[in-house]
């Protein structure tokens, strides 16, 4: 899939039913397949995400993993991978996708969100108000950065993390911090197709650090998957090179 002189091979965002998205993992498939993908990642949400934004269960990824083997029988010619969009739940790095299940995923992201379970659930509250008071009226701003950076960090650093979710969205990070952790690691840094906060100043930030970048639709509907155009674009203009996009060929 041609797109701002890149070849897409695949989208490793995606989310069906099982989480907050509208489709099923066939659905997915069958739509990564159409826009001819060579690969195709089943992201649903961790279960520590609140509103019923995320899996149930740690349970749920058994089923996942049923409805990704049959898809994968439906079509021989596109990989499927069964994965995760794992949450942060602690400053120190915690996700609510455990090293064990992690280990027995293709592929496991992680997204710094607002609304989660936090542990300990005292000092979690208090950096989500900290979040909204320093969005709002600026107090303690850096302060706040400081922890949302430290938990992120901590999440790439010491759990089995191949990509890092929209970066930056809602919550301020300290990009140079985050990509010297990926560039570390060897995890990418997301250009997400569905938010508006990716610059490109970020994008050479992170680039000047030695961190790749990962384009992804964040698909919650069939139709979306393998739609990442405005990533697409917005890697161009940074001067973003093949070899520094890990779903590039």
């Amino acid at each position: 899939m041609q797109i701002a002189g890149y070849t897409i091979v695949a989208d490793y965002h995606t989310h069906t039913r099982h989480s907050h998205g509208r489709g099923s993992v066939v659905d997915n498939v069958e739509a990564a397949h159409r826009r001819g993908l060579h690969a195709v990642a089943i992201t649903d949400h961790g279960p520590a995400s609140l509103f019923h934004i995320g899996v149930p269960s740690l349970s749920a990824f058994d089923v996942i993993r049923q409805e990704v083997n049959a898809a994968r029988k439906m079509y021989p010619g596109i990989e499927v991978l069964l994965g995760a969009e794992a949450n942060v739940i602690s400053e120190d790095g915690q996700l609510d996708i455990p090293l064990e299940l992690q280990e027995k995923l293709d592929i496991v992201l992680v997204g710094l969100h607002p609304w989660v379970r936090w542990r300990p659930a005292l000092k979690g509250a208090s950096l989500v108000v900290g979040n909204f008071v320093g969005a709002w009226a600026g107090w303690g701003r850096r302060h706040v950065r400081e922890r949302n950076t430290s938990a992120i960090v901590n999440a790439v650093l010491y759990n089995r993390v191949h990509a890092v979710t929209h970066p930056g969205y809602r919550l301020p990070i300290d990009t140079r911090a985050l990509a010297r952790a990926c560039a570390l690691t060897g995890c990418a840094m997301e250009i997400n197709a569905g938010h508006d906060h990716t610059s490109v100043e970020y994008l050479q930030v992170a680039r000047r650090e030695g961190a790749r970048f990962l384009l992804s639709s964040d698909a919650h509907t069939p139709g979306r998957v393998g739609e990442v155009s405005k990533a697409a674009l917005l890697a161009r203009a940074a001067g973003l090179t093949r070899r520094e996009i890990v779903n590039v060929r």
